[in-house]
Formats: structure tokens, sequence, C-alpha cells
């Protein structure tokens, strides 16, 4: 019997989203790639140049869709874009809003698979949490998700679309000028430049469906669109990707991505940490908490962060808690400890730790100097808490999200 998560998943690549009409959606393309895209429609180098500039901060730093809308630009070169490209968004099946405020929306692909991203607002921030595959391989035994087989990896413009599609949401587009599109320069930089005043998404973090680390090159390349200073121009110091433990990649997510690191830990020893999260048995504890001590961008003022979910009588006494000091100073981590009340779902095995053993654990680690929150779960009630995500499609019959597809479309005109 093959054990869950102990196999590297194998998945077809697919970087790019076909389409029946034959245009193709620049939504997750780097300028670099729109050039190239230019380059081969005929465009003479100084054009493609400009133009893929021009576009590039039109579709991630302004959010417009439709070709016409880009003022700039010269008109007969507008219908000659639509002919050819079009700047899509995820397909939505259906939003829900949480009693707190949190919303999950259900988001359907091309080829009819669905996903789910979540939004998180609080007093002085926002926190998108983006979905990075389409189900997931490892199979640990706490979470939702991991209930469910592992489709495909999301294209780039499938996991950007996620964070386009929220800013939809907040009507926060910013109304900037157009200086920094025509500056004559040729770099591909990711520097921030810009910051809107009361930006309501502040912060993107993976930690939605699925293992970053097993989508590498799709997760890199559309976190660098994330990052780009003329585009959405958030700081790598404002996005967190979240491992289970993928330790081969770790070091590679560091280099080539740069942001900041989250492990989801939730256990102390082998025998635990092999039940509730399966890849344990491929990449050990030690060996994990080596990646992390090897992390680089690992500091006091970036400090990895642990994930650990609460489970009663399984992974929450006085001596795990010790252990977690131990281990966490032993390896000389700059780390804090999410403290995660486990987030119940239908058929799940394990129960969540009492309030009272909660505190206590989170007091004993705070009393040797690490940091140890426990988060207040949010969106309960509409299955978006952490854990809980899963494919709505799987808990809807086919017929009920047709429908609520149908009736999306008909909304819309």
């Amino acid at each position: 019997m093959q054990i869950p998560g102990y196999i590297d998943p194998v998945v077809t690549p697919r970087a790019i989203t076909p389409r029946l009409d034959g245009r193709i959606d620049l939504i997750g393309l780097s300028h670099l790639e729109i050039r190239q895209l230019f380059l081969e429609s005929q465009l003479d180098e100084k054009a493609a140049k400009l133009r893929s500039k021009q576009v590039f901060h039109w579709i991630y730093h302004r959010g417009i869709t439709d070709f016409e809308l880009m003022t700039d630009m010269a008109k007969p070169m507008r219908p000659w874009l639509a002919q050819r490209f079009v700047i899509g968004r995820p397909e939505v099946i259906e939003a829900q809003v949480s009693n707190d405020g949190t919303r999950k929306w259900l988001l359907r692909t091309d080829d009819a698979q669905d996903y789910e991203m979540v939004f998180i607002p609080d007093a002085d921030r926002g926190t998108l949490c983006i979905s990075s595959q389409i189900g997931c391989t490892l199979n640990c035994r706490f979470c939702h998700t991991g209930t469910m087989r592992l489709v495909r990896n999301l294209t780039p413009g499938e996991i950007v679309g996620q964070v386009m599609l929220a800013r939809d949401a907040l009507g926060e587009w910013p109304k900037g000028n157009m200086a920094a599109v025509n500056a004559d320069d040729d770099e591909d930089d990711e520097g921030g430049h810009y910051t809107a005043d009361g930006r309501m998404l502040t912060n993107i973090v993976l930690m939605g469906m699925g293992e970053p680390l097993y989508n590498f090159d799709n997760v890199r390349d559309a976190m660098k669109v994330v990052m780009h200073g003329d585009g959405l121009a958030l700081s790598k110091r404002r996005i967190t990707l979240s491992t289970s433990g993928v330790v081969p990649m770790m070091k590679r997510a560091s280099e080539e991505i740069g942001v900041n690191l989250a492990v989801s830990l939730h256990a102390v020893t082998k025998e635990i940490r092999d039940e509730i999260v399966p890849l344990n048995r491929k990449y050990g504890i030690e060996e994990l908490l080596q990646a992390c001590a090897d992390y680089p961008q690992a500091s006091n003022a970036r400090r990895i962060t642990f994930e650990y979910v609460m489970l009663k009588g399984k992974n929450d006494s006085d001596d795990d808690a010790r252990e977690l000091v131990r281990l966490i100073k032993h390896y000389r981590l700059p780390a804090k400890v999410n403290l995660i009340p486990f987030n119940p779902w239908p058929g799940a095995d394990y129960e969540c730790s009492t309030p009272e053993r909660i505190r206590a654990f989170s007091t004993l680690i705070f009393s040797n100097g690490i940091s140890a929150p426990v988060r207040t779960p949010r969106g309960r009630d509409i299955m978006a808490a952490c854990g809980q995500l899963k494919s709505a499609s799987e808990k809807k019959s086919r017929a009920e999200l047709d429908r609520l597809a149908e009736e999306k479309q008909a909304a819309l005109g």
C-alpha cells in the first residue's frame, strides 16, 4: 500500500490555458513573455518592447480587462490586440461571506475543475489565501483538502487570477499615472514602488488548496508577476509560502522566490507527525528543521512561522510544548509558532484541544521567549477556516453547480 505523500507527484505541465477561439490569455504572463508574444505576432522589436510594458501596466497595475480602455495605446493597436489576446479572470461559481466578514470564492477552470480562495479582513490588514493546486497529494489527516485527490497544478494565470479577482471584488484598483510605463529601460525587476492608501488586500498567503512546492515553477512565475513593481507591486515581505516540508525545494524557494516561509509542523515527534503529516515519512523533522535553519531569508525581522494545529490528546501536552521549544532553540531558528485551533469538518478523526489546554500550551512557549499566538478561527461557518478548504464541487451536485453557473451568467445579462 502506497504511503500518502511519500511519492513526489508527477503532474502534466500546463503553463498556459488554451482557448477555443485561439486567442492567448495574458493573465499570469510576465512583461518579457508578453513582449515575446508580440514579437511572434509580427510587431517589430521597438514596438513590442513599448506595447508590452504598456499592456503589462494596464493589466496588473490598473486591472483593465478591455484593450479599448488602454487610452495611451494607438487606436488601431487596440483591435489588433483584441483579435489575438484576451485578459481573463477565473470563473466564479459561488461567492460566500462569513458572519465575521471572511469571503470565500468557488472558482472553476476552463477544463471544469473547481478550486477555492479566501479573503480574511482584519483591522490592520487584509489577507488573501490562494490555492496552488486542484486537490492535494499529501493527505494530512487533519486537513479537509487532504481528503481530495490531486487533479492538477494551477497555471501561473490561474494563480495570479485569484489575486486579480480579489482586487476586482474589493474595488481597489489604483488610478495612477502612466509615467512608469513609458520609461525607456529594459529592466524586469520585481521591486515594488507603488502602495495604495487604504488598500484592503495587503498580504498573500499560499495556504489554500495544494502544496505550493509541488507546483514550484508555476508558483514562482506567478509570484514574480505579483511582486513586479510596474504591476501589482506586492512586496515579498507581504507574501508567505506555506509548505508541509518538501525539503529539496525549500532552498530553491528562497533563491528564486524569496518570500516569507511558513512550515506546517503540527507535531514534534516522529510517531505523531508520521500519522498526521505523512510527508514526514519522506522528509523527517530533523531534516525539515535543518532546511529551515538554512533558509537564507530567515532572520529576526523575517521569522519562519511554524503552523501548529491543536489536536486534543494528540499533540497538545506540556511535553509537546517543551519539545517544540527545544527544537527551535537547538536549530537556532528565528521563529514564531501559530497555534491553530482545529477546525472541524465532516468525517474528521480529531477534536480540537480545549481553550484552556491551548492557552497553557501557548503560555509555556511564550515563557521561553518564543512568540506563540493563538489564531482566531475565521470563516468556520462557510468552511473557509484553516484546514477546511475542499472543492465545493464535492459537496454539491454537478446539477446544482451548473444551475449556479447559469444563474450567474443570466444575472450578467
